[in-house]
């Protein structure tokens, strides 16, 4: 949790705010980090996270990251996918062959935008 609310997530320390400013903030990232969580937690109960994340890096044999992660960048993967549609479309009429593929990343990305 410490390193998510650091350098891993919100950035805390490179705020350098002090006394009522960072309780409003700690409890403003606390409502943050909760609701990320949460997402991620269902993300991960969905079976979608392979689309947000490799779930196991090459030679690791635990996670590599915590719900919070998944909940934090899947939106960010869901907005990724919203701008570059045009684009993904141009490319599928050169290939259609990837089209199921891309189908299978789209349910995805439908499931996760209805977590958040």
């Amino acid at each position: 949790m410490f390193r998510d609310f650091k350098s891993g997530g919100y950035n805390l320390e490179d705020t350098n705010v002090s006394g009522q400013r960072l309780i409003f903030l700690i409890l403003l990232i606390s409502l943050a980090y909760t609701s990320a969580t949460i997402s991620g937690q269902k993300i991960k109960r969905m079976t979608v996270q392979k689309y947000v994340d490799r779930i196991i890096k090459s030679g690791r044999t635990v996670r590599c990251h915590s719900s919070f992660y998944i909940g934090l960048y899947g939106s960010n993967s869901v907005n990724f996918l919203e701008e570059t549609s045009e684009l993904v479309a141009e490319l599928l009429k050169l290939n259609s062959n990837k089209c199921k593929y891309y189908q299978q990343g789209e349910r995805a990305m439908r499931l996760i935008l209805s977590v958040s």
